[in-house]
């Protein structure tokens, strides 16, 4: 009888031993986005950086994961990164200027993790420190460039009457509306034209129904096009357009495919850049320590090669106008003024353009 029960108590374990559940390896993952406002599929900053490091990662079967803070403040950022660093990730991408106080924070927190800062250097927070170390790698672009090639585009077209509305006055958003005034001056001055041109911050990158009914207002008043550097509030600027027979000028990546009424967007090569890092990464070579800034002479900035929602302007007169920006024909691409060069767009020199400033 004992013999029976202790076969009894064996059986009885090995039967509970084989219905528990298999114990796997905690699931890491090597390669880490953090979001800024908005999310992955935001059709803007977020996404262009999150296709380029899901393309590499998928290439080269390497485990990726994105994660999203709690709320934008530095702190949520800061932990949003902590995850990531233990969930076992080696390189963290960090789309937006948003970023930099978490950057500097974390370069010196997680030394031996990696950190591509995209629009952004680091800093303390209060603009009085600025400090990068080896394991960050800062990338900006050169947005007065593809600006100037947006509004070289509209006025060739033959727009006259163009409205830029920008998200909020921050560098990058500083540099593409003042490109594109000067993009605009230069066509107007080659066809002997004059343009009118109005220019805005909205004060925010999300979707609202004031921006859209803003826009609404400025299409009814005889603007043709707006170029909207403004992230998710760009999708207010196209419900406008839709309803009011606007034309409007997408950014960052192309998004022609959000609006009929988006005719070309202002890219910036944020999927090629964030691939090209990681690869310099896995090849032994990771650019830290290093701050660059990406124009049309690798590639950093362009339009869309899709010029089908254009009937004057086409590839030819932009490949030529792309190509004196390369080549720096007459210092036209170092003639182009940037943020830091005047205070206001009202400021910039302009012949065959009027500006006006709004708000």
């Amino acid at each position: 009888m004992k013999k029976l029960l202790v076969l009894l108590v064996v059986l009885l374990a090995l039967g509970l031993a084989a219905c528990a559940p298999a114990v796997d390896e905690e699931e890491t993952f090597e390669l880490a986005l953090i979001t800024d406002l908005g999310t992955i599929d935001d059709k803007s900053f977020n996404q262009g950086a999150w296709e380029g490091l899901k393309k590499y990662a998928e290439e080269k079967n390497i485990d990726y994961k994105y994660y999203q803070p709690t709320d934008k403040t530095t702190d949520a950022y800061v932990a949003a990164i902590g995850l990531a660093v233990e969930n076992g990730a080696k390189l963290i991408v960090t789309p937006g200027f948003l970023f930099e106080p978490a950057i500097f924070k974390a370069q010196d927190m997680y030394p031996d993790v990696k950190f591509v800062l995209l629009d952004g250097f680091p800093q303390d927070g209060t603009y009085t420190e600025f400090r990068i170390e080896d394991n960050v790698y800062s990338i900006f672009y050169a947005e007065e460039q593809v600006g100037f090639l947006a509004g070289y585009a509209a006025v060739k077209e033959g727009f006259t009457n163009l409205g830029f509305m920008g998200g909020m006055a921050v560098p990058a958003v500083v540099r593409f509306g003042y490109g594109f005034v000067q993009g605009v001056n230069f066509a107007a001055a080659e066809m002997g034209v004059n343009v009118t041109l109005k220019y805005k911050y909205l004060g925010g990158f999300g979707p609202s129904p004031d921006y859209q009914t803003e826009a609404a207002t400025w299409f009814q008043g005889g603007v043709e096009v707006i170029f909207a550097a403004a992230g998710g509030a760009g999708n207010s600027v196209m419900a406008a357009a839709e309803a009011n027979n606007g034309k409007v000028i997408g950014v960052d990546i192309d998004q022609k495919e959000q609006s009929t009424t988006v005719i070309t967007s202002a890219l910036k090569g944020l999927g090629i850049s964030v691939y090209d890092a990681l690869a310099d990464y896995y090849a032994g070579s990771f650019k830290g320590g290093e701050s660059v800034s990406l124009g049309v002479e690798v590639d950093g900035v362009s339009l869309p090669s899709d010029f089908s929602r254009f009937t004057t302007f086409n590839k030819a007169a932009y490949d030529a106008i792309f190509a004196k920006l390369v080549a720096n024909t007459d210092n036209i691409r170092t003639n182009i003024k940037k943020d830091t060069d005047v205070t206001s767009a009202s400021e910039i020199p302009v012949t065959n353009v009027t500006v006006e400033v709004i708000g």
